[in-house]
């Protein structure tokens, strides 16, 4: 009887809300309520500064200037430079092992993600397990950011895999048409367990090591 080979040669990690939850709304409802909250991503552009940051600018001073741009939320603006860390946790653990069985079945693991240059560096220092990827691609060093396809072109020159040897996990449904597009198998991810079956199907991981 022949096993079956996956065409597989690596496997995709986005970071934001796969291996970490990233819910700055969560934040702020807890530091200062769901009222203020909305009043403040309401009046601030804050999406859209963040995504500056994914694209390479520098984090303090993007938003030390939107803190004058926007006095009557500066407190707040402030509150999401320094308390950064708390807006991206915490750690998805069934993920964490996911990406570590990978590893150990001699699958490679990569990152795309969209990440600011200094964020990433930060979360590393709070988050291991981002120090072991195989390869990982990041918005803010490529200065480009998802579903931009150049940036989707860069991993598969620099990797040199085809895009049929590639699968590729992330939350958001227009990076996932991005990928799809250039023909990567994907995963909409919304909880672990699905990822989870979704690699176990794919014959890169057994049951027992998705747990």
């Amino acid at each position: 009887m022949t096993t079956q080979v996956s065409p597989i040669k690596a496997v995709v990690f986005d970071i934001g809300n796969v291996l970490i939850e990233w819910n700055p709304e969560r934040y702020f409802d807890q530091a200062i309520g769901p009222g203020r909250r909305r009043e403040m991503f309401a009046a601030v552009p804050l999406h859209v500064l963040n995504d500056d940051v994914d694209r390479g600018q520098n984090f303090s001073q993007v938003w030390d200037q939107a803190a004058k741009q926007y006095p009557d939320w500066a407190n707040e603006i402030c509150m999401w430079r320094d308390n950064w860390i708390k807006l991206a946790s915490p750690e998805i653990p069934h993920s964490v092992r996911l990406m570590r069985a990978l590893r150990e079945a001699d699958v490679a693991v990569f990152a795309l993600s969209n990440f600011g240059i200094e964020t990433f560096e930060v979360a590393k220092t709070y988050y291991d397990f981002l120090t072991e990827f195989d390869q990982a691609y990041i918005s803010g060093y490529l200065k480009m950011i998802k579903p931009d396809p150049d940036i989707y072109q860069v991993l598969e020159t620099v990797s040199g895999l085809a895009p049929s040897c590639l699968l590729f996990a992330d939350d958001r449904v227009d990076n996932i048409a991005a990928a799809q597009a250039r023909g990567w198998h994907t995963h909409l991810f919304t909880e672990p367990q699905a990822w989870a079956d979704t690699l176990v199907g794919h014959g890169l991981l057994s049951v027992d090591a998705a747990k």
